[in-house]
């Protein structure tokens, strides 16, 4: 049987419990209109023995602000988006907002995604931020013309959105020139379908790109998800010729690592292995990964700046932001070695 809830305390109970007017207890907690500061002080006390909490919704009718922001991750168990979120959360309180996250434990998939995006809305959030690399574009379109929105992670050029992301093809194009100036000549390149991750397919097929481009063999794995490197590598690396791999990310390059660790190999001995991220406990010294850093921290702040203009009438203007990482040069990547 579900638990019957206790009476909610209102601005009424307030007054009562504080001994002063209804409308002096309005004007203390909104920090409207004159109020003495000894009354204020009545006001707050008799509150927090209440346990009252002001309704935001209500308050957002009479403001036409409820002073919060939704943001829908994809998948909290990434340090991509436990990142992200955090960046965005110390953004948007430093603005005097606060944020209604919507996430999931494990990947969020389309479905799920566009009903948490409904919700959010229906919360009456004053701006979204949307981080989910699988919910198309066509699905969030419908909402600009309710709340304003800005895609975090990834481009996009619908109208009424603005998008901040890093740049993936020039990162993949950074990381193919490097294995390149090393003396990698056949190349095995692991991609994710685009249907899963349009960012992780983005930086694999720009490495493709830049390889064939100069002359030089790229060999593509595909996968349908980054997770699935390991039985990738494992089912085609014998006779493949590569002396690198090029992994989508930081965890999938780790998964190379350790399969090459079950072969008796190692990198760069053995093999040149990259990976893609540059950020979050795989971006340690010890594992030392050559690897590509997205601006993840950069990413969610200006999400959050951008749509707080948006929402405070600041700017209308749609943009497209796009910010660069950069090559860090790790242990995993070595001069062309003999072939196995």
């Amino acid at each position: 049987m579900a638990r019957a809830r206790g009476k909610v305390p209102t601005i009424l109970d307030i007054a009562a419990e504080a001994g002063v007017s209804k409308s002096a207890v309005s004007r203390a907690l909104s920090g409207q209109g004159e109020v003495s500061a000894e009354t204020r002080e009545k006001v707050e006390r008799a509150a927090r023995k209440l346990g009252y909490v002001a309704n935001a919704m209500a308050r957002g009718l009479v403001s036409s602000q409820t002073k919060t922001v939704g943001v829908l991750l994809r998948d909290m168990t990434r340090p991509f988006y436990a990142l992200l979120q955090t960046a965005m959360q110390r953004a948007a309180e430093d603005r005097g907002y606060q944020v209604v996250t919507a996430t999931s434990a494990a990947d969020l998939g389309v479905a799920d995604a566009l009903r948490a995006l409904r919700n959010l809305v229906s919360l009456q959030v004053d701006g979204l931020v949307v981080s989910s690399a699988r919910l198309p574009s066509e699905e969030i379109v419908p909402f600009i013309d309710r709340v304003p929105i800005v895609v975090a992670g990834r481009r996009e050029t619908s109208r009424g959105i603005t998008s901040v992301f890093c740049d993936d093809a020039d990162g993949g194009t950074v990381l193919a020139e490097h294995l390149l100036q090393l003396g990698h000549e056949r190349i095995a390149v692991v991609l994710a379908d685009e249907a899963y991750s349009l960012s992780q397919y983005a930086r694999g097929f720009a490495m493709v790109e830049r390889i064939r481009a100069v002359g030089k063999t790229p060999v593509v794995w595909q996968v349908a998800t980054d997770r699935e490197a390991t039985q990738a590598i494992n089912d085609q690396l014998d006779g493949a010729g590569v002396t690198a791999i090029m992994c989508p990310t930081d965890g999938s390059a780790v998964d190379a690592l350790e399969v090459l660790r079950q072969r008796g190999q190692s990198a760069p001995e053995d093999y040149t292995v990259t990976g893609y991220d540059g950020f979050g406990p795989l971006n340690t010294p010890y594992l030392g990964l050559t690897t590509f850093r997205q601006p993840v921290e950069e990413i969610g702040r200006t999400s959050i700046n951008l749509l707080l203009d948006k929402i405070e009438g600041k700017t209308d203007q749609d943009r497209l932001v796009e910010l660069r990482g950069s090559l860090i040069e790790g242990r995993t990547a070595g001069r062309l070695p003999r072939l196995p």
